[in-house]
């Protein structure tokens, strides 16, 4: 690759010679000229033009900057791509020439550009889609593995077979819609990287068996747990066995699933809770963030088992950042709002609060007198008839109060 000299300096500044180069109704004579500027601006934009010439395209092809051989394999690429391939065509014979030297280009950059341009198109060149998928940089053959529809199911065997780079297995896991005997490929390679992200695709079809040997496995795994817990039909022997490996904030995900069978739902719940509530027993030894408790909350939520009673006995126990991480969660408010009514000391925002997590008034007064520290006289009680005293309006109010107040 020679360095450029400027042979069209008389033409103008770069700005000129930049529009001069992009534009499709500049005679193809001075395309070529300006195809050797000094500029690499002139010579990218010459080489984006669909009107330059192809002796001029070829000139660029072995340009000294890989950004100008980057766009220009693009183009290429793409005009391959709509031409017959019939090989009679002197334009294809040519085109498919370029494109055969930008595709092997040492630059990764040009060799990703051409992938980018031809990952999804049907009637991109069959030879190329073969080499851009076997090429050792995963930026330049994941696109064309993950979505190009001219790799058949023994081209995506064979790359698993023998992986041009560490990330093949990965890109393939992650292809839309593969079929059985590809999943089962992909868990073969052992490749625990690549195993997470097919389970992670839930339009790749995996048989019950290969999910149960997965699931046998997966303890050693924790990568592999989340997509295990959402993954799509899972047999009930395998979801018994993920609820006695999963991580606790993971257990609530598995507790979701319309498939579990209610006896082991229900015993998730209760495993759920408990765990909690040990938790909580051990929180004055070891402090927990405020982040750590909202987490547990939120897969306490998850499993049904954030309820009145639950919040009742976080207040008798005395745990005052469980008891807020639990307000904030069931009303769906940030922390800060219920850090803001307490304090303000402010019995009407908690009652409010209480009043939007749908629990009812009879856990109001603890919950006051934990967060808020309020004397009996400050204290707002329920009406007679155990409802809220204040109406619906003023709770509203209050709510709003808090949430401007918090930022």
């Amino acid at each position: 690759m020679s360095a450029k000299i400027n042979p069209s300096a008389h033409l103008g500044d770069e700005a000129a010679r930049v529009r001069l180069g992009g534009n499709i109704e500049t005679p193809v004579e001075l395309l070529y000229f300006l195809a050797r500027d000094e500029s690499v601006t002139v010579r990218a934009a010459v080489a984006l033009n669909q009107s330059t010439p192809t002796p001029a395209d070829a000139v660029l092809a072995n340009d000294v900057d890989d950004r100008v051989r980057a766009v220009l394999g693009r183009k290429i690429a793409l005009m391959a791509a709509g031409l017959c391939h019939s090989g009679q065509n002197r334009l294809e014979r040519v085109v498919r020439s370029l494109l055969g030297s930008l595709v092997t280009d040492e630059a990764e950059r040009v060799r990703a550009m051409i992938a980018d341009a031809l990952k999804d198109l049907p009637h991109a060149p069959a030879d190329v889609i073969q080499k851009l998928a076997q090429d050792t940089a995963i930026s330049v053959s994941e696109p064309i593995i993950r979505f190009s529809p001219l790799l058949s199911e023994s081209d995506l065997l064979q790359l698993l077979a023998a992986p041009p780079c560490p990330g093949t297995p990965g890109a393939v896991a992650r292809r839309a819609g593969l079929s059985e005997t590809i999943s089962d490929a992909v868990v073969a390679t052992a490749n625990s990287a690549a195993i997470r992200d097919l389970l992670g695709n839930h339009s790749a079809a995996i048989r019950e068996a290969t999910l149960d040997s997965l699931v046998c496995s997966a303890k050693e795994h924790a990568g592999w747990h989340e997509p295990l817990a959402c993954r799509p039909s899972l047999s009930q022997t395998s979801m018994q066995l993920l609820s006695h490996i999963l991580a606790d904030h993971l257990l609530g995900l598995l507790a979701e699933r319309a498939d579990l069978e209610p006896q082991v739902k229900d015993e998730l719940r209760t495993r759920i809770t408990d765990k909690l509530a040990r938790q909580n027993l051990e929180s004055e030894k070891a402090p927990q963030s405020p982040e750590y408790l909202l987490t547990q909350v939120r897969a306490m939520e998850r499993a049904g088992g954030l309820t009145e009673s639950a919040v009742t006995q976080a207040v008798r126990s005395g745990e005052e950042n469980l008891v807020v991480a639990m307000m904030a969660v069931a009303a769906n408010v940030p922390v800060a709002m219920v850090e803001r009514a307490v304090a303000l000391h402010s019995a009407k925002g908690l009652v409010s609060l209480i009043w939007r997590a749908g629990f009812s008034m009879r856990s109001a007064v603890a919950i006051q007198v934990l967060l808020a520290r309020l004397p009996p006289r400050g204290i707002v009680t329920a009406t007679q008839n155990g409802g809220f005293p204040l109406s619906a309006d003023e709770m509203r109010w209050q709510l709003e109060f808090l949430e401007h107040a918090a930022h």
